[in-house]
């Protein structure tokens, strides 16, 4: 409870409560919407709290599976933050500016971005040291161009299986794709959108850098989490693994060394009887001299 009214706290500071003018509001937002003040809805904060630790919990889970999660914030005021949070936890993001079929055509954009490393490569590598200085140029601007829009996506091998939104209202494409294909949907909804088009609706301020910033870091937490749990279960799965053929290798020496001994006593056996059998004769032959 203490580090719920904490959150709130830390949630109220950061202005994540002050919604749109009442008559930009959507109705759908009603259930979310505590009050109304100088004629700007006031977001309720235990919905908001709530929210955010249910969609974290399932963001969590879906980092700890190794599956990949989007971030998009195209928006002025969440584009460093998200740049920011998505290369800390290693997620894909976009931030310049979407692409129509980044994941309905997911298969064409891997062509650009290849066509784009392909010729980051080639720059690097003095491929294109003998073409001029100008075809030189032309291919770094192209490649600079491409990397603005693809840069955040390009270790991005198959289609995400989650896409967090910053302002759902202002991803409108990127939310319809991710429906489309069925991806798991979590946004920022402010009081002027649809909560019930996005599968996790945090409600909350998408408009200020603070109240962005404050949730955008609290999910990339819990991604984190979820990775660091991933982490912890494969190295797990290691020491289990090398602990069980550590058994079988010891199983294997003991069984050898049992061998090794029963082959012993198996000769020693082999020569005892056979001792008296040749001092007889020799005792024989001796009585005979006699």
């Amino acid at each position: 409870m203490e580090q719920n009214t904490s959150l709130q706290q830390q949630l109220l500071e950061a202005g994540v409560h002050f919604g749109h003018l009442k008559k930009k509001w959507n109705p759908k937002m009603l259930p979310y919407i505590f009050a109304e003040k100088k004629g700007i809805h006031i977001i309720d904060l235990n919905k908001t709290t709530e929210a955010l630790q249910e969609a974290s919990a399932a963001l969590k889970q879906i980092a700890k599976s190794g599956k990949k999660v989007m971030f998009v914030g195209t928006k002025k005021q969440a584009k460093e933050i998200v740049t920011e949070s998505a290369k800390k936890v290693n997620m894909p993001f976009v931030t310049e500016r979407w692409l129509g079929g980044m994941l309905t055509n997911f298969n064409t954009v891997r062509k650009s971005v290849k066509k784009m490393q392909s010729i980051e490569k080639m720059l690097t590598d003095g491929t294109f040291d003998s073409i001029t200085k100008k075809e030189r140029l032309t291919l770094a601007r192209d490649k600079d161009k491409m990397e603005k829009v693809l840069g955040g996506i390009s270790q991005l091998g198959r289609v995400p299986a989650a896409l967090f939104l910053i302002d759902i209202g202002h991803e409108h494409i990127a939310l319809a794709e991710a429906r489309k294909l069925g991806i798991t949907t979590f946004g920022m909804v402010d009081t002027n959108s649809d909560p019930n088009k996005v599968d996790f609706a945090i409600p909350s301020n998408d408009d200020a850098t603070k109240s962005i910033a404050i949730i955008v870091n609290y999910i990339a937490a819990a991604i984190s989490e979820g990775l660091a749990e991933r982490m912890a279960a494969k190295d797990d799965d290691v020491e289990e693994v090398t602990g069980d053929e550590n058994e079988r290798k010891a199983a294997r020496i003991q069984a050898e060394a049992e061998g090794e001994a029963g082959r012993g006593r198996g000769e020693k056996t082999a020569r005892t009887p056979g001792a008296p059998k040749r001092r007889v004769p020799n005792t024989g032959r001796r009585t005979g001299a006699r």
